[in-house]
C-alpha cells in the first residue's frame, strides 16, 4: 500500500497534465475551421464590393457627360407640378418632353440620339421596356443651343406601378469622344386613364335602353291582344217609327234606350212587333172577311 500510494502521487500529476493538454490542443483544432470560414466570407466581402465598385465604374463611363455641354430636360405632356415628389403618368397616353442642350465649349458637339426605357425601380440596371432612340445628328455649334423632342408612350399594363425613367442624351465632338448623358433618372408612378365615360358605361346604357324598348314592345303586344279577346258591343235594333212621323225627324242618331223611351210614351208599337204578337186564328178571320 504504501509503494501504490506513492505510485499514485507520481503518476496522477503527469495524467491530469496530460489530460489539459489534449483539451487545449483539441480546443485550438475546433477554433482554425472558425477562423477559416471568417477568411472565406471576408473574402466573399471583398469580391462582392470590388464587383460593385466595377459596376459603378463601369456605369460611370457609360454616362459620362462633357463638362462643355449642359443639358435641361422638361416635361410638356404631364407637366410636373410644382412641389411634387414624383412625376405620374398615364398609361395608354403619349408622354412628351423637350430636351435643351448648350454647347459652352470651343468645339463642336454631335447630337446623335435620345433613348428612354423603363427601368426595375429597385434596381436600374434591370431593364423592364425599351423605347426606341430617335436619331437627331444635330451640330451644336460653341456658345449655340439646341432643343430636342422626344416622345413615348406607357403600356396600359403598367398602371397601378411605379418604374424607374432612364432617358439618355447621346452626342460626341468632333474629335470622336462619345458622351452619354442621363438627363433623368428618376422613379415615375404609372397611373390609370381616368375616363368619364369609358366602354363599359356605354354598354351598360346600350343594354337598359334595348331592355325599355323590349318592355314596351311587350306591353303593346299584351294591350293588343287584350283588345282583340274583349266580346263586341251588341248592336240594339232599328225602331221603327213608321209614318207617324210628321216632322221627318231623324232618329237614328239617338240612342236605342232613348228611342225605346220615347215609343213607350206614345204607345206606339213598331210594325214587326204588332205582326209577331197576332195569332194564327186572328190572320183567318181577316182573311175570310176580305173574300166576304
Amino acid at each position: 500500500m504504501k509503494y501504490f500510494f506513492l505510485f499514485s502521487l507520481l503518476v496522477l500529476p503527469v495524467v491530469i497534465f496530460m489530460v489539459d493538454n489534449r483539451k487545449m490542443v483539441a480546443y485550438g483544432a475546433e477554433e482554425d475551421p472558425i477562423d477559416e470560414d471568417e477568411a472565406d466570407v471576408e473574402g466573399e466581402e471583398n469580391d462582392v464590393t470590388a464587383t460593385e465598385e466595377s459596376e459603378e465604374e463601369e456605369e460611370e463611363a457609360l454616362s459620362k457627360a462633357s463638362p462643355d455641354a449642359d443639358t435641361i430636360l422638361l416635361f410638356v405632356k404631364p407637366a410636373l407640378p410644382q412641389g411634387a415628389s414624383q412625376l405620374e403618368l398615364t398609361a395608354g397616353t403619349p408622354v412628351e418632353f423637350l430636351v435643351g442642350f448648350r454647347n459652352k465649349g470651343q468645339q463642336e458637339f454631335v447630337v446623335d440620339a435620345i433613348d428612354a426605357s423603363f427601368r426595375y425601380p429597385m434596381d436600374f440596371n434591370f431593364f423592364i421596356q425599351n423605347f426606341s432612340a430617335i436619331p437627331y445628328n444635330k451640330i451644336v455649334k460653341p456658345e449655340q443651343e439646341a432643343t430636342f423632342f422626344y416622345s413615348f408612350m406607357p403600356s396600359e399594363t403598367f398602371a397601378g406601378r411605379p418604374f424607374g425613367l432612364n432617358i439618355n442624351l447621346n452626342y460626341h465632338d468632333v474629335s470622336g469622344n462619345a458622351f452619354q448623358e442621363a438627363v433623368y433618372n428618376e422613379t415615375v408612378q404609372i397611373v390609370e386613364l381616368d375616363e368619364g365615360f369609358d366602354g363599359e358605361t356605354f354598354f351598360l346604357y346600350i343594354f337598359l335602353a334595348a331592355g325599355v324598348v323590349l318592355l314596351l314592345v311587350i306591353g303593346q303586344q299584351t294591350l293588343l291582344s287584350v283588345g282583340k279577346k274583349r266580346p263586341a258591343a251588341k248592336k240594339s235594333a232599328p225602331v221603327e217609327t213608321g209614318t207617324n212621323n210628321p216632322n221627318n225627324v231623324d232618329y237614328d242618331w239617338l240612342p236605342a234606350q232613348t228611342l225605346a223611351s220615347l215609343n213607350k210614351e206614345k204607345g206606339q208599337k213598331s210594325p214587326k212587333a204588332s205582326k209577331q204578337q197576332q195569332s194564327p186564328r186572328q190572320r183567318k178571320v181577316k182573311r175570310s172577311t176580305g173574300s166576304e
